[in-house]
């Protein structure tokens, strides 16, 4: 073994050594990682950042602005809650929240499908009166294994795709993972419908700020506009549709205020003082396309500035408490003229052990009141300390917040369909469709940029480098040779089940992808060694980099969890323990009979 080859691998193990002490954050220590090669010498100055212009970061940064733009859709979130209404059982439940995460995973980014997902599963367990660590962590393992099945769903199975290009001159494409990842995914769902009585029962979350500060629910105003499915309903049949979720406490119709009496149908240009938790009330109005008091106005605003060659800036929505000694403390937003004088349009108000019924203009506010105001978010901080106001930062309420419905996903349907057909690159393809979501107002490119995992992008492009160090050495020559010598007397599915395993040790403490980035091209050459096709070694270190169920720290999405659910370090070793084993054994054959090695 020559001196760059030992260099190399001595620069690999001690990354991960580092990747397992976490004494740093992974981005950073794959710049160490990238630092050390240079040093070395296995690194040329001038290969250092061609990582950072691989199609890999392009892609991934791409997926991860789609998913946020799917995600704030909010159309399989309102899907799923359809679906929930008629499965009253936990265990049923929990089917269709791991299956629903699962499905949306091989279409988005696996962190993104959960994430849009964990809201529904609070909803379900605060209605059978259980732990949402229920739900989380076999929503978690099963958006794993829902990113298996596609080329987008999970980081490694990009890097796999080009690191078979690389080698035959031909990647997998976008369903290649379906026929493997999809038995796994069934599998799974299985499994985790029986097994997640292995999680702890009394696994809570600790207390969120907004139930440290015992916000109980919002009162807001809105106006019923021309189209809504709403018109034509009567009170009950709206609340029933909605499953009680909001209250309406009054109705006004041509300026006269009224009871909503059961019975009372709803009509155009009627305005509603509707309570409720704000995720119910937002999916209420994005749902029934109702219309804020005062959006009208902002609207007309914008356009004039627009007219007078102005740029209006990103309209968003705060959380704020009124403070003591506020302008607002003793007032009314009417009185104040909020809008015109500040720019600020209120549109939602929470009082602790008060249920509000007049309208928001004519609501005197109170210190303490926590308050939802709508304007420019520029100048919102501004605003904020002019009316006394302090911002709840910890809290991300979408109240107010414009968003497009089928849109995102047409847009993603329509890349898929053009990198599955081979008109388009994947790269190509998904970063179009990054640039249309924001282009088109899906997604504002303020939260676009806000949801890109930059740690993970610079990871990749400091990683990318030091991994080919093993190839360009000659270092991962000499690695598959050793595990080709130790090999030679398994059969093909041993050697498969060898690199699924060891893929499989590797990811609980590297980053999934990192886990790719060095032991593709070890599988690659190791299958070469062999005298076998090297589809299948591929495929097996993609499945295993992706299927971490043992820790909270090797995948965002078991990190994702950890809070909200409550859970311990040692409680995913006890549900997803077995489930690794299970998918080592029905992995392993699958793998050979949808890629033959011969």
């Amino acid at each position: 073994m020559t001196l760059p080859q030992i260099l190399s691998i001595a620069t690999l193990v001690g990354m991960m050594a580092l990747f397992i002490w976490g004494r740093f954050r992974y981005d950073v220590t794959a710049i160490i990682a990238l630092l050390a090669a240079l040093l070395l010498g296995i690194v040329a100055p001038a290969d250092a950042f061609k990582g950072f212009s691989d199609d890999i970061v392009v892609i991934v940064g791409s997926a991860l602005v789609i998913s946020a733009a799917v995600q704030r859709s909010g159309v399989v979130e309102r899907t799923l809650r359809r679906v929930g209404r008629r499965v009253k059982r936990v265990r049923s439940q929990l089917l269709v929240l791991a299956g629903s995460v699962g499905l949306a995973s091989a279409l988005v980014k696996n962190i993104g499908a959960l994430a849009m997902l964990m809201p529904a599963s609070f909803q379900m367990a605060k209605k059978n009166d259980v732990s949402p660590s229920v739900f989380l962590m076999p929503m978690s393992f099963a958006a794993l294994l829902g990113g298996l099945m596609t080329l987008v769903g999970t980081s490694p199975n990009i890097i796999v795709s080009r690191a078979r290009e690389q080698m035959t001159g031909e990647p997998f494409g976008m369903f290649d993972y379906t026929p493997v990842g999809l038995c796994l995914f069934v599998v799974g769902l299985l499994y985790l419908r029986f097994a997640y009585r292995l999680i702890p029962r009394d696994r809570r979350a600790a207390a969120t700020m907004g139930e440290a500060l015992d916000i109980t629910g919002y009162v807001t105003e809105v106006v019923l506009p021309t189209g809504s499915p709403a018109v034509g309903e009567t009170v009950q049949a709206f609340l029933d549709r909605h499953e009680g979720e909001i209250t309406m406490t009054q109705l006004l119709r041509t300026g006269m205020r009224s009871a909503p009496l059961p019975d009372t149908e709803l009509r155009e240009d009627d305005t509603l003082i509707l309570g409720g938790q704000p995720d119910a009330l937002e999916r209420v109005i994005a749902g029934d396309r109702l219309v804020y008091e005062g959006e009208d106005r902002e609207k007309s605003q914008e356009r004039r500035d627009k007219e007078q060659g102005g740029t209006a800036g990103e309209v968003g929505v705060i959380e704020a408490v009124v403070n003591v000694g506020s302008r607002l403390e003793g007032q009314t937003a009417g009185r104040l003229n909020l809008q015109r004088m500040f720019g600020v349009n209120l549109i939602a108000i929470s009082r602790r052990g008060e249920r509000l019924s007049r309208r928001l203009a004519n609501t005197a506010l109170r210190a303490g009141d926590v308050v939802v105001l709508q304007g420019t978010l520029d100048t919102m901080p501004d605003r904020l300390r002019e009316l006394g106001c302090l911002p709840l930062a910890e809290r991300d309420v979408r109240l107010g917040s414009r968003r497009a419905t089928w849109l995102p996903i047409s847009i993603l349907a329509v890349a898929m369909f053009l990198t599955a057909m081979g008109w388009v690159p994947v790269a190509v393809a998904f970063f179009a469709a990054a640039g249309m979501v924001m282009a088109s107002g899906a997604i504002s490119p303020r939260d676009a940029y806000d949801n890109v995992e930059w740690p993970i992008l610079i990871m990749l492009g400091a990683l990318i480098p030091v991994s080919d160090s093993l190839r360009t050495t000659g270092a991962s020559d000499v690695i598959a040779t050793g595990l080709a010598q130790f090999a030679t007397t398994l059969p093909a599915w041993g050697a498969v089940a060898l690199i699924l395993a060891a893929a499989m040790a590797v990811t609980p403490f590297l980053n999934n992808a990192a886990t790719v980035l060095v032991m593709a091209p070890i599988a690659a050459q190791f299958a070469g060694d062999l005298g076998y096709r090297p589809e299948a070694f591929l495929m097996a270190t993609a499945v295993g980099a992706g299927c971490d169920f043992l820790t909270p720290i090797g995948h965002q999405c078991n990190t994702l969890v950890l809070g909200p659910g409550g859970y311990r370090f040692g409680d995913y070793a006890r549900l997803g323990a077995p489930l690794s084993v299970l998918v080592l054994l029905l992995g392993t054959p699958l793998i050979l009979f949808f890629w033959p090695p011969a």
